[in-house]
Formats: structure tokens, C-alpha cells, sequence
């Protein structure tokens, strides 16, 4: 079974993170070192992992210093900080493991024995579910590795040069693709599953809030505008409902409209928006041979 390491960047989460640290100790297959890193941490947050650390020396809380304002490029900063501290260690995979999540006991276990079976396996994870929320993935790539758990292959994160620090977010996005750029390949496995117990991009505003910035994001990451069309289409499905895609919708035409600077290389947005077109055509002839075999 190949050796893993955790980094866990945690920024205010005394409400879940002790879930986060039940699972992980109860793991089947335990990591070789944990490594969370307090984000200037307000709150209970590093009272509570200090309470587990004498009884699991191969946990370890790192500080970082306060900071007011809450975003993904600290994010990107604290997990970088827990990187230097494991990577003198002899590993296979690093996993970056949100603080907000919790899992099954063989769940490691089970992503691990994937990369042993796949040797070009770059990154890999699960679904995570948001109380009745789960992503339908007749519409999300199987390809894409959601940001709350994320694990990958020693020599695929350091060819990737690691997660880009972006205020607004999308780091794991970026991450993901760039190994595919890379001929890396990276899969969302879908026969375990985590619990997100913060709905996604809510740590700093409301869902619509979230949705706004995620149509920016979409943007500013090179998101194909036809692309983008039907992903709002399709979030209009979800609570809340309507809004939610109209407002991915707005966020995504406001960073058009001013013209928001892309933190990533155009060779970056020429890969993602010809993956983003393949599977809008496959998606399409799919649909359109089902309508075809009912007539």
C-alpha cells in the first residue's frame, strides 16, 4: 500500500474540525504525518487539534500568523507551510483534507489502493455530499477532484509546482487541470463518499454570495462562455432555486465586462475550454441519440 502524508489548512473551524480528526484517526491505513496548519485561527480551532496531539505524535499543529481577511490565497499559503514540513519524508501521496469534512474508516484505504492499481493515477478523490446535495455527474467531468479532499501523486504535485495562490479562489481547479495538462490522469471515485459540513464557498457570505463568485471565478479561470450558458442552466435546478444559476450568471458577465485580470496562462484557457467543448458535444450527442431511440 503506498505511504501518504495529510495537510489540513483550517481557518476558524472549531465547529468541524473534531469531525475532521475523528475520521482521520480511525482511518483503517493512518497517514505517515498530519500537518494542520492553523490560518491565524480565532477561534477553539487549535485548543481542540492540541487536545489529540499527545496521543497521536504523528499529528502536528503548525501557526500561522492572524490576518483579517478570509481567502483562498491563504489558503494556498497555509497548505504550502505544512508542505515544507513533510517533504524531507520518504511518501508516495500528499493529501490536502479540508477541515470541514468527514468519512468512512476505510476511506484512505480505498483511495490509496487506486493509485497502487493505476500508476498514471495524478490525483484522485470522492463525491462529498452537502446535505441533500450531491454533483450529478452526467453533468460534473468524472475527471474533476473536488477541493475537500484532494490526493496526489508525490511526483504529479511537485511537476505541477503546487497549488497557485489565488485570492479568489479555484485553486484546486487549477491544480486538477494543470495535471491533466500535464498527461497526468486524475478521477473522482465514485464508490465512497466525504461529508461537506459547510456548504461550498459560504465560509466568508451567503449561497448566493458564493454563486456571484463563482461565476467570476468561472470567468477569470477561462471558463468557455457557451460552457458556462448551460452551467448556469443546470445550477438553476439546485436551492436556491433560479437565483442561484442567475446569479453565476452575473458574476461571470460582471468579470466579462470589467475585464478581470485570469491568473493563469492562456495555454491554461485554451485546455480547459477544449475539454469544456468535448464534453458539451458528448453530452449532446448523448442526449440527442436517447431522444433518437424513444422516437
Amino acid at each position: 500500500m503506498p505511504s501518504y502524508v495529510l495537510v489540513t489548512p483550517a481557518r476558524n473551524e472549531e465547529d468541524y474540525i473534531e469531525k475532521t480528526i475523528q475520521s482521520v484517526i480511525s482511518q483503517t491505513v493512518l497517514p505517515l504525518k498530519w500537518i494542520v496548519v492553523s490560518d491565524g485561527s480565532t477561534d477553539r480551532t487549535d485548543e481542540i487539534v492540541r487536545k489529540y496531539l499527545p496521543r497521536h505524535p504523528w499529528m502536528e499543529l503548525v501557526r500561522m500568523p492572524e490576518r483579517r481577511e478570509r481567502h483562498f490565497a491563504g489558503k494556498a499559503t497555509s497548505f504550502h507551510a505544512g508542505y515544507r514540513k513533510v517533504r524531507d519524508l520518504r511518501y508516495d501521496i500528499l493529501g490536502n483534507l479540508d477541515a470541514d469534512i468527514s468519512f468512512g474508516k476505510d476511506y484512505f484505504e480505498y483511495l490509496l489502493d487506486k493509485f497502487r492499481g493505476m500508476p498514471d493515477l495524478g490525483v484522485a478523490g470522492t463525491p462529498f455530499v452537502e446535505g441533500t446535495f450531491q454533483y450529478d455527474y452526467n453533468y460534473v467531468s468524472i475527471e474533476h477532484v473536488s477541493g475537500p479532499a484532494q490526493l496526489f501523486r508525490r511526483e504529479c504535485f511537485e511537476e505541477i509546482g503546487g497549488y497557485v495562490p489565488i485570492k479568489g479562489g479555484g485553486i484546486d481547479l487549477v491544480a486538477v487541470t494543470t495535471a491533466r495538462m500535464k498527461g497526468w490522469k486524475t478521477r473522482t471515485f465514485t464508490d465512497r463518499k466525504s461529508v461537506h459540513h459547510r456548504a461550498m464557498g459560504t465560509g466568508s457570505g451567503s449561497m448566493l454570495k458564493a454563486r456571484f463568485r463563482f461565476g467570476r471565478q468561472d470567468y477569470y479561470l477561462g471558463g468557455h462562455p457557451l460552457w458556462e450558458i448551460f452551467r448556469c442552466v443546470n445550477q438553476m435546478r439546485y436551492k436556491p432555486y433560479g437565483l442561484g444559476g442567475l446569479f453565476l450568471m452575473s458574476g461571470y458577465l460582471w468579470a466579462y465586462l470589467k475585464r478581470i485580470e485570469r491568473p493563469v496562462p492562456p495555454e491554461f484557457v485554451r485546455f480547459r475550454r477544449k475539454e469544456q467543448m468535448e464534453r458539451l458535444r458528448d453530452k449532446i450527442s448523448r442526449t440527442v441519440g436517447i431522444r433518437d431511440r424513444w422516437r
